[in-house]
Parts: structure tokens; C-alpha cells; sequence
């Protein structure tokens, strides 16, 4: 498949130490990808270069294989769509759509067409009359989005667009960017610091952490397979316990688990809540006491008290914990467990 956009060892640094060093990331033709990470990790960073908006200290940026370094943003083939819409307030919907057609001296007609065409595709048919401060946020985003369309860019550039909005608007603007993407072929790279976001809308997802690549796979894989200890602790919801590598099986009390990455010693073992089950006392695993269990719609979070180990969260059916209360004695044992060399980085879980 054709790669739309290259970055090659991108290194760009801030006085404050904060920035990214030796970025490398091939994004194919057509494709969605996702770079998530927590503030300050560098994903922006790598956006804005992309688009000229930042000077990079070293490495190249390639856009249909030629070097983009010397463009400044107007002359890229690229469009950024910000967290803030950017609309011109005095301006209808109509003006601030064909602002960029007219500079590239497009014909009127055409304009007119494109403009319709493209309001069609963001469900806001109709809307050329209308300004600004007459749209709700998320249609004002939606006119953001159709004005980078209408350029035509060979790569679309998305800093987190719908962090201003309300829960509900994100979730259907995320359907309906996908489906943009779908309909379009767009190149798209979309920065965000939610992962539910980023697992949701991308073909691929590049987890940062500190300026670096932590892992680039898709969010099946980033989900399932978390190749750093960062990752699992990062993407999604995750209980964290300290085990012992013996007789080449990874151990956690009398549970043991296959030895993959070959590791020795002390480890950190990482099970996603849904992969927990709560036994009777008299069934085999990790000795706990349920301290809360709490009914969010469809499934149940439980909380249990291990003897040993700490909080561990389980994901349980609602109909199961019809038959548990707090204060019960429980064993948990585990459908399977990830395993990481001991660490002290960490955060929130041991």
C-alpha cells in the first residue's frame, strides 16, 4: 500500500527538556491513525510539524514521497482542523467555507457545488446562511472539519477537535468522522489523550509516553497485546499485581501462567477486569473479601480484597452478583495475565 505520509527520525526539543527525539512512523493511503498519549508526551508536537506550524531540530517530514521541510503550512498538502473551531464570527457558514477556494481562484460554480457537496457529507445541509453563533459546538465543529475537507489535503491533521464538547456530541462526531473517512479515503492522523477515542475511530493507534514511541498497532492489539508496561497501565482499565517467575511459569500465589517473553525474577503481572472470575470460597485462586460492588447498566464492577495483593476490580455479569454481597469471602482466579519485568514507574497501580 502506498505510504501517504513518512516521518523520519523527527526530533524536536523545547527549552523545557519537553518535545520528541528520533520519531519514525509510516502512515498508508488512506488510513486513520490515532496518536494518543497523556499531556506533554510529544503527539502534538509531531502534528504541528507535520503541518509547519513547528520547526523540527532534525529529521524530514515526506508527504506523497517529496520532502515538505522547506513549505510553510499554506504550501503543504495538508489541513489542520484545531480543538477550537477557528470560525470567522462575522462570516456565514457559506463565506467561511469558500474562504479557501476563493484565494486558490476557484470558479464561483464550482464553489457553490463543492460547498453544498461537502455540507451534505457533515449532515448540515442547508446551513449556508447561517453564522457561527446560530450553530451548536458540535455543528460548528462539523464546518470546521468540512473546511479542511473542501481543500482537498492529501493528509488531514486533527488536534483533539472534539475535547470541547459534551460526552454525547463526541461520541456521534467520532461515528460521523469515521464515516467522513470512510466515504472519503482521507489520509487522516488524529491526536487525542483519550484512549477510548483513539481505540474507537483508528486503524492504527501510536501509544506515546515522554517524547517516544511506546508501541503502533491496531486497537485490537494495543488493547490485548500491550507491549510495555506504560501501555497496559495506559489503555484501559487494568489490575496490576506483583508475581515471581519459578520453574519458567509466571506465578502469582498458587495461580500460574506461560513464561512468553522468557523473563526471571520478580515481575508485574497485568489482568484486564474482564478477565477475573469470582469463585465460591471453596474454589481455587487468590483468597479476597468483596469490599463494594456497584451495577453500572449491563455489567457489574466488583471490588475485591485480596489477602495479599491488594484492590483487584472484576467485571462481572449483572445477573452473577445477584448472589454476592459485601464483606463475602471470595477466590478470584485469572483467564489469562500479562507479564512485565518489575518496575517502579508504574502509576496507580502498585
Amino acid at each position: 500500500m502506498d505510504i501517504q505520509l513518512k516521518i523520519k527520525q523527527l526530533t524536536k526539543r523545547y527549552k523545557t527538556g519537553e518535545g520528541v527525539s528520533d520519531i519514525s512512523l509510516d502512515v498508508r493511503k488512506g488510513e486513520m491513525i490515532t496518536l494518543l498519549g497523556p499531556s506533554g508526551c510529544g503527539k502534538t508536537t509531531v502534528l504541528r510539524s507535520v503541518g509547519g506550524f513547528l520547526e523540527p531540530d532534525s529529521g524530514d517530514i515526506l508527504i506523497e514521497g517529496k520532502s515538505v521541510l522547506k513549505a510553510p503550512p499554506e504550501k503543504r498538502p495538508t489541513s489542520m482542523v484545531f480543538q477550537g473551531y477557528n470560525l470567522w464570527p462575522h462570516m456565514t457558514v457559506y463565506d467561511n467555507l469558500a474562504f479557501g477556494l476563493k484565494i486558490r481562484k476557484t470558479k464561483k460554480a464550482e464553489i457553490d457545488q463543492a460547498v453544498s457537496d461537502v455540507l451534505q457529507l457533515v449532515r448540515l445541509p442547508g446551513a449556508e446562511r447561517k453564522y457561527p453563533g446560530q450553530l451548536s459546538g458540535g455543528q460548528q465543529q462539523r464546518i470546521a472539519v468540512a473546511r479542511s475537507l473542501l481543500l482537498k489535503p492529501a493528509v488531514l491533521l486533527l488536534d483533539e477537535p472534539f475535547s470541547a464538547l459534551d460526552a454525547k456530541l463526541r461520541h456521534e462526531m467520532r461515528e460521523e468522522l469515521r464515516e467522513i473517512q470512510a466515504n472519503t479515503g482521507l489520509t487522516m492522523v488524529f491526536v487525542t489523550h483519550d484512549q477510548e477515542e483513539a481505540l474507537s475511530i483508528s486503524d492504527r493507534i501510536v501509544v506515546m509516553n515522554h517524547g517516544h514511541i511506546e508501541q503502533i498497532a491496531s486497537p485490537q492489539e494495543i488493547y490485548d497485546v500491550p507491549q510495555t508496561l506504560f501501555v497496559a497501565q495506559f489503555i484501559g482499565k487494568m489490575n496490576f499485581l506483583k508475581g515471581v517467575v519459578a520453574d519458567d511459569r509466571v506465578r502469582v500465589g498458587q495461580l500460574a501462567f506461560p513464561n512468553s517473553k522468557k523473563l526471571s525474577g520478580n515481575v508485574i503481572l497485568a489482568i484486564r477486569p474482564e478477565d477475573v472470575f469470582v469463585n465460591g470460597e471453596e474454589g481455587e485462586g487468590l483468597s479476597g473479601t468483596i469490599k463494594q460492588i456497584m451495577v453500572l447498566g449491563h455489567y457489574a464492577e466488583v471490588s475485591v480484597e485480596l489477602q495479599e495483593y491488594g484492590t483487584i476490580r472484576t467485571f462481572q455479569p449483572r445477573d452473577f452478583v445477584k448472589d454476592l454481597h459485601s464483606g463475602q469471602i471470595v477466590n478470584v482466579s485469572f483467564a489469562k495475565a500479562l507479564a512485565y519485568p518489575e518496575t517502579k514507574i508504574i502509576q496507580g497501580g502498585i
